[in-house]
Formats: C-alpha cells, sequence, structure tokens
C-alpha cells in the first residue's frame, strides 16, 4: 500500500494526540504510565504552525496512519519531537517511511544531525535508521526514568524533499 506524506495541519492535533496515546500505549505501559505521558504527548495546534517546528502525517488511503514532528534546534540541528505510528501499522513500513521523510526534511533545511530521545522499545528502529546511541536523558514524564538518546548524522545520502 501506498504511504503518502503531508505536512500536518493544526485542525488535525486533536487527531494526533489521540493516535499518539495509541501508539506508546502499544508496547504494554499501565494506564497510569500512559497518564502520565499523555502532557508530554500532546501535540498543540499553535506546534503545527510554528516555524520551530514540522510535523508530517503518513497517509493510507485516506487515513492518518502515522506522524513525526521536528523541532529545529539550531542552524545545523533538529530534534525528533515524535514518531508515533498506528498500532495496527507498526512493522508495514509506515515508520521507516516517516523516519527517512524527518532526514530528508532536516538535511534539506541545512541540518547535519538529528538527534533523538527514544523510547527503549524503539532503540533497535533508531539504531537500524543510521542512530549512534550518545547517552541517554531523563523523562520529562516520569522522574527518574532515563530515555537513550541516539545522534543520526544528516549527509547527502538524505537528499532533501522537495
Amino acid at each position: 500500500m501506498t504511504i503518502l506524506i503531508r505536512n500536518a495541519r493544526p485542525d488535525e492535533a486533536t487527531t494526533l494526540n489521540a493516535l499518539a496515546m495509541r501508539s506508546k500505549a502499544y508496547w504494554g505501559y499501565s494506564n497510569e504510565f500512559m497518564e502520565a505521558c499523555r502532557e508530554e504527548l500532546s501535540v498543540l495546534p499553535g506546534a503545527i504552525e510554528s516555524d520551530k517546528f514540522h510535523y508530517a502525517v503518513a497517509e493510507r488511503r485516506g487515513e492518518i496512519v502515522g506522524y513525526y514532528a521536528l523541532e529545529r534546534l539550531s542552524a545545523s540541528a533538529f530534534e525528533l519531537e515524535a514518531l508515533f505510528v498506528e498500532p495496527a501499522h507498526i512493522g508495514s513500513g509506515v515508520g521507516w517511511a516517516l523516519i527517512t521523510h524527518a532526514k530528508r526534511y532536516a538535511a534539506g533545511a541545512g541540518g547535519r544531525v538529528l538527534v533523538i530521545q527514544g523510547d527503549p522499545n524503539a532503540a533497535s528502529f533508531y539504531r537500524a535508521a543510521g542512530g549512534a546511541l550518545t547517552g541517554s536523558r531523563e523523562s520529562a514524564s516520569i522522574p527518574g526514568r532515563f530515555l537513550p538518546m541516539f545522534e543520526i548524522r544528516l549527509t547527502s545520502d538524505n537528499p532533501p524533499v522537495c
């Protein structure tokens, strides 16, 4: 099935919030854990419109099946703020299409490095996408929980997205 990736719209924030919660819950986290993460996983319409962020959604047959968000940290660095896939589509290539698009977008905007704070369950995915483990960072939602940090060097192998 073809995956279309396009810019997210501010009116899709509620849809993206629900998708993020379903995607995170896929990994078997408790309801209490999920509630503690809700604010951090929330997308605000203003962020989608902000020049500091870039949000893109993946569609299959007109249905949103995933999204990513990038934050510009500097002229040459971006952080992958979010990458979530509908549980029914995990393992079907949606995540790979999104990370590939994110790398190309960042490279096309002058990025040389993509920083990622990943869920431990996604560590092998980010390594396969070219990420090198660089350390860990404390979760903004769960004090005392440390999450792996990755960096992907962006090169000419990541041609810009038009």
